[in-house]
């Protein structure tokens, strides 16, 4: 029975895992799929917010904030009760109902890039309303681009933009959420091995420390104004500390309600009626086991197999980190309009990340005072892990409070379309 990494990949299950290669053909027939628009069908863990689940979300993301945790403290703030993590908005869908997939794009999908492992790379993200509770989220999603590039971790690779257009029951667009995917060959990866030098981290008394320092020096603005009048080009946003990573917070982030339709980690007969309806997808452990392919977030030795030194994060972990280091800065009364960003390295179990920002500028458009920001995470190898950018809406002190943008006109048409859709054919 194989019991370590090296026998994973002498074995016939591993060999099937990484023998997939990514075609032209494939290549081909993901861009014949470009700007195709359906309804998402998924039913993740969470499909009506509630106080409880908005407060579980952000708590899964270590992220205290009274504005999402405390009814009674958001009760006083402009928004008159508990509002939710802008990023909660990319976990939570009710299944919208829509017209059958018509035959030729079935034909283009099936089998698309079989076997190719999937990263999320970054994201970009523009807010249009907040998620409240009681609201329910639909969306519909296509995908926008599709590139091939040369990969210094894994070779070739494909680069697709998926576009998600998140929408209440009210026919409202809340957000557009564009996730940069990365599909590369796992055997590739699994050859090249060029991170399988990097040495788990380990951290003395007085190293853990000052980690905790910063954790106890770290603030929410919350109630207190951040004005415009009062922020400058240079200005730091402070610093926050995401880590030291363990299972632990992977467990915790699954557990507030990132489901990961449709390979949401199931157990017993749910995990039994998976395997029949996605085998690709269940590759056997050291033990003979069949496993998810995305245990690569907590089993070590199945991410060593496929060309990892260890288990990692999942990176909307660190975009909802981001979310967090934003809103604490901005204060309640500021919105956060758009934020995009790039997931450059792995975060490694052991991985502790130092979060830094500053105002790169400021400027008065549309009636709104906006600052632009750039965030970057380092680890403790000094290796910048997420590069990012946000423009926040802030408060001025001549009374004017920030408001949303208008949905443009033809995303909100086909918004109101989809929904009349879903309402025609039944949906609740």
């Amino acid at each position: 029975m194989a019991d370590t990494k090296e026998d994973i990949k002498q074995s016939d299950e591993w060999q099937k895992a990484v023998d997939y290669e990514i075609t032209d053909h494939d290549i081909e027939r993901q861009r014949q799929l470009l700007g195709f628009d359906q309804a998402a069908k998924t039913r993740e863990y969470i499909q009506t917010a509630t106080e409880d689940n908005i407060r579980n979300f952000a708590h899964g993301c270590g992220d205290d904030n009274p504005l999402y945790c405390d009814p009674h403290y958001a009760k006083k703030t402009r928004w008159g009760g508990v509002i939710a993590p802008g990023m909660f908005t990319g976990m939570i869908n009710r299944p919208m109902k829509g017209d059958p997939v018509p035959e030729e794009i079935k034909a283009l999908r099936k089998s698309l890039f079989k076997g190719i492992h999937v990263f999320v790379s970054g994201s970009t993200w523009d807010f249009y309303r907040p998620v409240r509770p009681g609201d329910t989220i639909y969306s519909f999603n296509g995908d926008e681009s599709v590139e091939v590039k040369s990969s210094e971790f894994a070779g070739k690779s494909v680069i697709s933009v998926r576009r998600d257009v998140k929408v209440n029951q009210r026919g409202e667009v809340v957000a557009v959420y564009r996730i940069l995917r990365v599909l590369t060959e796992r055997k590739t990866a699994a050859k090249k091995g060029k991170n399988l030098s990097i040495q788990p981290a380990t951290y003395t008394e007085e190293e853990f420390a000052k980690i905790e320092e910063v954790y106890a020096n770290e603030k929410v603005q919350g109630a207190a104004k951040r004005w415009f009048e009062d922020v400058e080009p240079g200005d730091s946003l402070g610093t926050q500390a995401k880590g030291p990573l363990t299972v632990t917070d992977v467990i915790c982030f699954h557990s507030g309600g990132y489901g990961f339709v449709p390979y949401a980690p199931t157990a017993n007969r749910l995990a039994h009626k998976n395997r029949q309806r996605i085998p690709a997808f269940y590759v056997k452990n050291e033990h003979g086991i069949p496993d998810v392919a995305q245990r690569l977030h907590w089993d070590p030795v199945w991410a060593q197999a496929i060309g990892n030194p260890m288990a990692y994060d999942y990176g909307v972990m660190r975009e909802n980190f981001l979310y967090q280091y934003l809103s604490d800065w901005c204060g309640d009364d500021a919105i956060i309009l758009h934020v995009h960003d790039e997931i450059r390295k792995f975060n490694y179990m052991g991985d502790v990340q130092t979060v830094t920002g500053k105002i790169l500028a400021k400027r008065q458009e549309g009636g709104q005072n906006l600052v632009d920001v750039a965030v970057a995470f380092t680890n403790q190898r000094g290796e910048e892990s997420v590069r990012a950018t946000a423009t926040i809406a802030l408060p001025s002190k001549d009374n004017a409070l920030p408001m949303y943008p208008e949905v443009p006109a033809d995303l909100a048409q086909k918004a109101a379309k989809m929904m009349a859709r879903h309402w025609e054919l039944g949906g609740d």
